[in-house]
């Protein structure tokens, strides 16, 4: 469900390769007839000083012969993985939609039939907007604010999110159950910032918005007087919603998303929306407990109600509508869609072809169905085991790394040991695969297979609630190039498309691996000690386990790596919010040093080469980890995720975190006078 990653899941990237998959050797396929460098000498830029800008010494000849491809606005390691990837999964797509009479409800027929009423673009086509034609005659005759609400909850059920998002997750004082989420929403912009702030870049996103909007209701009904005014009511109303929004940062703070109460709670709080009616429509009569994640959003959610008209509330849904499915459906949909929301706010030049996007979105629709075949074909089982014994070795050093600190006091190092000794781990594949054959696919309406799909997610998020959790689900599919720490679960996952160059080389030496792949997995533990994580106990509940002062001494090591990434200049003058940013910060800077412990412990056990290619094991550990942040980022995607991503910039990534470690300096020689260099006393150490 939508908000679910947002909230209880703490990915590496926010660019993840979602449709990627494993490439080298298989357990049915040919092996890869040529090995890829595990250090490639030729993409690093000598002309570059290491101690300057390790970012572009490191990456410097391979980010000037790897332009930007148009249909990306970032183009790095992890686009590099989707690409190869999307020709591995477009097999199984084409094998499977080449079987026309597969049994109903196996995973040729849901892949194969999803996948071939996408690629029919002469019948999408043809079809224009009608296979919306349903939900549009229903918001037509509409009369009553009663009705709008009504459409809301109906709405919800088939993956469009007007006003707010309903989901189901972890009680996160109850990690042992789930009950249903309440979370803001209702922005056709993303994030509330575009809609309130004055900079000169937000006006101009609102001013192209109000454009776009108009001309998607041109695209509809074909007069541009009333399409006009029609986008000037979405954008009224969505900044209403965006006014009543918690900041990004704010929701950072997980006690001031949890507030839980009844439905008669809510509906006290909320009078003017008949949540009782809400969770009635959706199949939910007794919701039990419900976090409502922004108590003051759903406040002014009843206050909203009375203060726009049902007409303008149509126009809201019927924008909400086409705004969802817009790239489904026929090209000039498909085009306008494309327009703003990816060259506008992100830069890129033009569209994917169809066979990726339709790719992407039955990956999407049936994500473990995918990742059944995407394992049997794709997945090495040693690399599973290569995983679990790294995995260890970098949780015995955390553990070190914990008993060294001097400014945590024993009482907190134990309950932290315990946090860690009990941390799960999964890695590749879940051991339990979602059931799908009883979602409704055809062969002959792409919308509709979507709006099923949709459908069908509802329905399964819903059945959680009230229920115990069930700890051997995944929330990433196999096929997903990306890592994550969940809180609620204490548990770290690590995806099989992950498990390739430039993370990990079967038969690299460990520097690299430990570099790469290693520091992954030392930052996703040290997630589960971040400014967010560390407030989660060992079991995953929302419980302060530290004693005060030791939570005092923390903020204290963290204020000089928030003061530091606010003054990292990105572009144009721009920097990155470092408490935005603070938690993936502290876990990149914590995961390459419990790495680099690691390692040592592992070159005891094996001592390494002197030299590879003329340079040392440490060497090699940290160009490793700078090849994964490899990229070409545009302008524009720069500015976006300045705004929106809690993720800092790939170069900070790489020199921030250098600048910081005292390895780096004794490696590469690095003195006082060059730019990444830091006093022995500002270098900041957390874990």
């Amino acid at each position: 469900m939508k908000g679910l990653f947002k909230k209880q899941v703490v990915a590496i990237a926010a660019f993840a390769a979602t449709f990627s998959g494993f490439v080298g050797c298989s357990k049915n396929a040919e092996p890869e007839k040529a090995s890829v460098a595990a250090i490639d000498i030729h993409n690093i830029d000598s002309t570059v000083a290491p101690g300057d800008d390790f970012f572009h010494y490191a990456s410097g000849n391979w980010i000037k012969n790897n332009p930007i491809p148009p249909e990306y606005s970032r183009w790095g390691a992890f686009n590099e993985l989707q690409e190869q990837s999307n020709d591995a999964l477009k097999t199984i797509m084409e094998e499977t939609s080449a079987t026309k009479n597969a049994p109903k409800g196996s995973s040729k027929q849901l892949i194969g039939d999803f996948y071939a009423a996408g690629m029919d673009s002469v019948a999408i086509e043809k079809l224009g907007a009608d296979p919306l034609k349903n939900e549009l005659a229903a918001i037509d005759n509409a009369n009553t604010i009663e009705d709008i609400q009504n459409l809301v909850a109906a709405l919800h059920q088939k993956g469009v999110s007007p006003l707010f998002v309903f989901w189901s997750g972890q009680d996160e004082k109850n990690s042992e159950m789930v009950i249903a989420q309440l979370w803001q929403g209702g922005l056709g912009l993303g994030d509330r910032d575009y809609y309130v702030l004055n900079d000169a870049r937000s006006k101009e996103i609102r001013d192209k918005y109000v454009i776009h909007v108009s001309k998607m209701f041109d695209l509809l009904d074909k007069n541009p007087q009333s399409s006009s005014e029609n986008a000037k009511k979405v954008m009224s109303i969505e900044t209403k919603l965006a006014n009543a929004s918690m900041t990004l940062l704010a929701m950072r703070d997980p006690n001031k998303v949890y507030n839980k109460m009844s439905l008669e709670q809510l509906q006290k709080m909320s009078p003017k929306f008949n949540w009782i009616a809400y969770f009635k429509n959706i199949g939910l009569e007794n919701p039990g407990d419900i976090n409502v994640g922004q108590v003051d959003f759903f406040k002014y959610i009843s206050k909203v109600m009375s203060e726009v008209s049902v007409e303008d509330w149509k126009i809201y849904l019927k924008w909400n509508v086409v705004n969802t499915f817009a790239s489904y459906l026929s090209s000039d949909f498909v085009n306008q869609n494309f327009d703003f929301y990816s060259k506008t706010l992100s830069g890129a030049q033009q569209n994917r072809p169809r066979w990726k996007r339709v790719l992407a979105t039955t990956n999407g629709a049936l994500g473990e169905e995918v990742g059944k075949l995407y394992v049997e074909k794709f997945f090495p089982a040693e690399s599973k085991q290569k995983m679990l014994k790294l995995i260890e070795n970098l949780r015995l050093a955390l553990a070190e790394r914990i008993d060294g600190l001097t400014w945590m006091s024993d009482e907190t190092k134990a309950k932290a040991q315990e946090k860690l000794a009990t941390m799960g781990v999964k890695v590749g594949y879940p051991d339990k695969w979602r059931d799908y054959s009883k979602l409704e696919i055809t062969r002959d309406n792409y919308v509709q297979n979507i709006i099923n799909s949709n459908k069908f997610d509802f329905e399964y998020a819903i059945s959680k609630i009230g229920k115990p959790v069930d700890k051997s689900e995944w929330h990433m599919t196999p096929q997903t190039v990306n890592a994550y720490y969940s809180p609620n679960m204490n548990e770290i996952v690590f995806p099989a498309a992950i498990l390739q160059p430039p993370f990990f080389f079967k038969d690299a030496d460990d520097a690299v691996n430990y570099g790469g792949i290693g520091a992954v997995i030392g930052h996703e533990m040290t997630h589960g000690f971040d400014d967010q994580g560390r407030q989660y106990d060992k079991n995953g509940n929302l419980n302060d386990w530290w004693t005060p002062a030791d939570a005092e001494n923390f903020k204290k090591q963290t204020q000089p790596l928030i003061d530091q990434f606010n003054k990292f200049v990105v572009i144009d003058e721009l920097t990155i919010n470092g408490e935005l940013t603070l938690g993936e910060n502290i876990a990149d800077l914590g995961g390459i040093t419990v790495a680099y412990v690691a390692l040592q412990k592992a070159n005891k056990a094996n001592p390494p080469a002197e030299k590879i290619d003329g340079f040392t094991p440490t060497q090699r550990f940290l160009l490793s980890w700078a090849q994964v942040w490899r990229a070409n980022t545009r302008p524009e995607e720069l500015k976006r995720r300045l705004r929106e991503d809690v993720h800092s910039p790939a170069i900070a990534r790489v020199n921030a975190v250098m600048s910081n470690i005292p390895m780096f300096y004794d490696a590469f020689g690095i003195k006082e006078g060059e730019k990444l260099y830091r006093k022995p006393e500002d270098r900041i150490k957390i874990w």
